[in-house]
C-alpha cells in the first residue's frame, strides 16, 4: 500500500481546505515536500516518486495562486482541478511508456522482474485504472460543482476516486501473485 502514502497531501488538502483553500494548498505542499525529502533520504529512487513530484508542482502553483487571489472563483473548482491534475500526471506517464506505478512496484518486486514485458504490462494496466479513475472522478466532481450538489456528494466522489483504483490494485496484484505461485504467466 506504498502508493496510498503519496495521496496523503491530497487528503490533507481536502480536509484543511474547509478552513481556507489557500491553507489546504499550503498544507498539501508542505506535506508533499516532507514526504519527498524523507523518501529521498531513505534512498527511494526518483522514479518511485513521480506522483510526489507532480503533487509538489501542483500544490506549489495552487498555493501561490490561492494566496494571490484568495477570493477567486477557482476555489470552487479545485476538487475537479486536483483530479484533473492527477489524471494528466498518470496519462502522461503512460504516454511515455513509464507508468507512474513502475517505481512504486520496484520497491516490493525482485529486481530480476523489473525489465520484463510482463512487469511493464502489469504496471500499465494498474496505471491505466488509476488514470481512468482520476479522469472519471474529475468529471463527476465537475458535475457536482456545476449542479451545486452537496459537499457530502462531492466528498463521496473523491473517496471513491481513490478507493476504487486502490481496491483494484490490491486485487489485481493478488491475482498476479497467485498466477506466479501456481507457475502460470502473470498476464495473458
Amino acid at each position: 500500500m506504498n502508493y496510498l502514502r503519496g495521496f496523503i497531501p491530497w487528503i490533507a488538502f481536502a480536509v484543511i481546505s474547509t478552513v481556507g483553500w489557500q491553507w489546504g494548498a499550503l498544507a498539501g505542499l508542505l506535506i508533499g515536500l516532507q514526504l519527498l525529502i524523507k523518501d529521498r533520504r531513505s534512498g527511494v529512487a526518483l522514479d518511485a516518486l513521480i506522483l510526489e513530484a507532480s503533487t509538489i508542482a501542483y500544490f506549489a502553483a495552487l498555493t501561490a495562486f490561492a494566496f494571490a487571489a484568495p477570493h477567486s472563483p477557482v476555489e470552487h473548482y479545485v476538487g475537479a482541478l486536483s483530479f484533473t491534475w492527477l489524471a494528466a500526471t498518470a496519462w502522461s506517464t503512460l504516454a511515455v511508456r513509464r507508468p507512474f506505478t513502475l517505481g512504486i512496484a520496484r520497491r516490493s518486486t525482485p529486481q530480476e522482474l523489473w525489465h520484463t514485458p510482463q512487469f511493464l504490462r502489469i504496471n500499465t494496466v494498474i496505471t491505466t485504472v488509476w488514470a481512468t479513475s482520476f479522469a472519471l472522478t474529475a468529471a463527476a466532481i465537475a458535475a457536482c460543482d456545476a449542479t451545486h450538489t452537496s459537499a457530502l456528494a462531492t466528498t463521496a466522489c473523491q473517496v471513491v476516486g481513490f478507493l476504487a483504483p486502490a481496491a483494484f490494485t490490491n486485487r489485481y496484484r493478488a491475482i498476479i501473485q497467485a498466477r506466479l505461485a501456481s507457475g502460470g504467466q502473470p498476464t495473458r
